[in-house]
């Protein structure tokens, strides 16, 4: 039943039969009304005819016992023929037939009047002999020798007797006519239904040939559907669809190579900093161990120690961006005081920063309340902070300050350090947004230098800033520092 060819099937056979029946219905309609309109105008003047040819009659006698024994010559000169006498107003007198056959007395006297005033034929008269049946009549005034108008002549025309032939020779002829019908309507059903088969799968099949066709196109070649199939609109609004998912499939397959690659190059770049601190431990403690006791120096235990941190706070690092990229950590947006998450930045950082002699500034000028979450916008600040005290040479200056541009909030992360390249900013490029975000956090860049990828700290900045719908603009030149434009929204 699901199949294309028998749904076709059934709804061509629907159509055929009901198209038959119609047709039918209108053919028997038509066959009655062009026969009966053929026997009126043949009979027309017959009951005129019979009144004058009948004595009686032609003197407007209407009585039944006069004119019993000429309605039976007349009915067996005519058996289809069935004779009434009427009075003025229309009631049967005289006829030839036992009681019990006549169900009505009276005839329409209208219809009557139509004929005789000669309207268009055929015209349906009361048959007596029926409650609810009419048929074509012939009617004539009967003029007595007076002149008076004493009733009517009334022939219906193909009575009881005719019904009953009719009735009959239909009978034998019905299964030879129905026979040849069903024959005619099978071949008719399929012949209609191969056309209708051709006409409506020829755009389906040209799309399953040129989905065929796709299938053949080498790698990275662009896939894509011809605009319109002729004879199908459907099939032209499924090939669009088709071509709008080829396009995004196209461009997720891109965004997924392109994340492929992003991740390789992190991991080639994590594993360097991983084996800095690890080689850096293992070292220092060959080295204690090879020495003699006597020689064994406290200093070298305190740089293995230290390596050792680096190394336990590179692999919190990476826990940490693990959950982030699982889903793990959500946002818990709330009004925050700007002057408290940049105090907690400056306790932080300000040792660290003298012990490297780094200026660090932290300006807010407005005292500005935003909406974020306070421990990962927190976590950001750190990061950047951390990134850029490694990165910037005894004497330079690392500021955090707000600034209004065009309307919009920015908070700004600037130092004079080393610089960032092409590679690592596009590193920052790589955001995507979990399920049912939309705005997506973008980054922009001023340089084409091509040199490493960026460490875990800003890989986590990338995800956090993610989670937290904040774009951010970098602007870094290689040997002249960096920074970080994130946008904020406020109270």
């Amino acid at each position: 039943m699901t199949r294309l060819f028998t749904r076709l099937f059934l709804v061509a056979s629907a159509i055929v039969l009901m198209l038959f029946i119609a047709l039918w219905q209108w053919l028997q309609l038509n066959h009655e009304f062009s026969r009966n309109q053929v026997q009126q105008s043949l009979h027309k003047e017959l009951a005129e005819h019979m009144a004058h040819i009948n004595p009686l009659l032609s003197q407007g006698v209407t009585s039944d016992a006069a004119l019993k024994e000429a309605f039976h010559d007349f009915m067996l000169l005519g058996p289809s023929f069935e004779i009434y006498t009427l009075d003025p107003e229309g009631n049967v007198i005289a006829y030839d037939a036992k009681e019990e056959k006549i169900k009505k007395h009276r005839v329409d006297i209208n219809n009557i009047e139509q004929f005789l005033n000669g309207q268009n034929l055929p015209i349906l008269g009361t048959d007596p002999r029926s409650t609810d049946v009419k048929k074509i009549f012939s009617v004539s005034q009967l003029i007595t020798a007076n002149g008076l108008h004493s009733g009517y002549l009334y022939v219906i025309i193909g009575g009881e007797d005719y019904d009953s032939w009719q009735a009959l020779i239909n009978a034998e002829n019905r299964p030879k006519i129905w026979g040849v019908t069903i024959g005619y309507w099978i071949i008719f059903a399929l012949i209609l239904l191969m056309l209708l088969l051709h006409y409506f799968t020829r755009p389906i099949q040209k799309l399953v040939n040129d989905l065929q066709h796709l299938k053949k196109q080498p790698l990275g070649h662009q896939l894509r559907l011809p605009k319109r199939y002729r004879g199908s609109l459907e099939i032209n609004q499924l090939s669009e669809h088709i071509n709008q998912l080829l396009v995004e499939i196209q461009q997720q397959q891109k965004q997924v190579k392109q994340q492929q690659q992003a991740k390789q190059d992190f991991l080639l770049h994590l594993s360097h900093d991983l084996k800095t601190p690890l080689t850096a431990l293992i070292g220092y403690i060959d080295t204690w161990l090879i020495l003699p006791k006597e020689q064994r120096d406290a200093a070298l235990i305190q740089y293995a120690a230290n390596s050792g941190q680096t190394l336990q706070q590179l692999l919190a690092q990476l826990l940490e961006l693990a959950a982030l990229e699982n889903g793990q950590i959500e946002a818990q947006v709330k009004q925050v005081d700007l002057n408290e998450l940049l105090a907690q930045v400056r306790q932080t950082f300000t040792p660290r920063a003298e012990s490297l002699n780094v200026s660090l500034k932290l300006e807010n000028p407005n005292n500005q309340v935003i909406l974020t979450d306070p421990q990962l916008m927190r976590r950001v600040l750190n990061n950047l902070v951390d990134n850029a005290l490694r990165y910037t040479p005894s004497g330079g200056t690392i500021s955090i300050y707000t600034q209004l541009k065009q309307g919009q909030l920015w908070l700004t992360v600037e130092d004079t350090g080393a610089g960032m390249h092409q590679h690592e900013v596009e590193a920052l490029t790589q955001l995507s947004l979990n399920q049912g975000e939309s705005k997506p956090v973008y980054v922009k860049y001023d340089n084409d230098n091509s040199l490493p990828q960026l460490g875990v700290g800003l890989a986590i900045v990338r995800q956090l800033l993610t989670l937290l719908r904040c774009p951010i603009n970098i602007n870094s030149t290689p040997g002249e520092g960096s920074q970080f434009m994130i946008e904020i929204a406020p109270q």
